[in-house]
């Protein structure tokens, strides 16, 4: 069984699973399976906007498919509740992306 049928039927199992979703993807990014990966994090947003490292990862998969701007919203959308949940790490990494893009 592979990792995405391992993670799929723990998601089917607890379809509420933040991290089993975010696992998923990541095992999609992996894959270079953008459209799966981004169907997850969107999904982890929408439904789980304190899962914080979802934005870093979100953010850098619409910058890898030239989406810029759309990859500095959800940078400043993290870095939002980063700031509100105190996480002074994740808002660094967050400001360090948003730095960096072009």
């Amino acid at each position: 069984m592979s990792r995405i049928e391992t993670l799929l039927n723990l998601l089917e199992q607890n379809p509420g699973d933040e991290f089993t979703k975010y696992a998923l993807a990541l095992e999609y990014v992996s894959l270079q399976e953008t459209d799966n990966a981004e169907k997850y994090l969107k999904e982890l947003i929408a439904v789980s906007p304190g899962y914080l490292a979802t934005y870093y990862q979100y953010g850098k998969l619409l910058e890898d498919k030239g989406e810029v701007d759309e990859a500095r919203k959800i940078y400043n959308q993290g870095l939002f509740v980063a700031t509100s949940q105190d996480d002074l790490h994740t808002k660094a990494e967050l400001q360090d992306a948003l730095d960096n893009l072009f």
